[in-house]
């Protein structure tokens, strides 16, 4: 898989969970990625930065046209820690923590995604209104409650990686005799 098709089958899975998690402006759309599983490795063994940089520009450009915050997600040696450009960082008073992602201690999304950005920072955790997991990155420990799955119809993986993607919706309570809509 090129690079050039990384990046245009991104844009598309970013375009498609925003347009079928009726994302708004301002919301949180979180990305996973293990660059070794696109390119048919293992994941964590055979990281490409220029898979996780097409990746993470996909994201980056989609977002900044639908004024969605994108958040992209470290491997397990930064405890799953998250890029974000610092502005929206502060103003959701998230938790900021002190390291720079590099690609076999964050990966190659992450790392990609911090040089790309404006004012970038990791932070602990989010609480985000969708999210892509390419690869299978386990991103749902940053997705609120409750997540819907979701798949693309035609690109089910990237590269050789599986996608599987989601958007949240608030959660329904109170049983037989609630109601959710007047």
């Amino acid at each position: 898989m090129t690079v050039d098709s990384i990046y245009s089958e991104m844009k598309t899975l970013a375009e498609y969970v925003i347009e079928k998690g009726s994302l708004e402006k301002g919301s949180q759309l979180v990305i996973g990625c293990s660059s070794s599983e696109i390119l048919g490795g293992h994941i964590g063994k055979a990281s490409s930065p220029e898979a996780g940089k097409a990746v993470a520009s996909a994201v980056i450009d989609v977002c900044a046209e639908k004024g969605i915050i994108p958040e992209f997600q470290c491997c397990e040696h930064l405890n799953r820690a998250l890029v974000m450009e610092e502005e929206c960082a502060l103003a959701r008073n998230y938790m900021i923590v002190s390291a720079v992602p590099q690609i076999h201690a964050g990966g190659s999304l992450a790392s990609a995604a911090y040089r790309l950005m404006k004012s970038p920072v990791l932070v602990w955790e989010v609480s985000a209104d969708a999210g892509i997991d390419i690869g299978d990155t386990l991103i749902g420990m940053h997705l609120h409650k409750v997540a819907v799955p979701l798949r693309h119809e035609a690109i089910r993986k990237l590269g050789e990686a599986n996608v599987v993607m989601a958007y949240t919706r608030p959660p329904y309570i109170g049983g037989e005799r609630a109601k959710y809509s007047l």
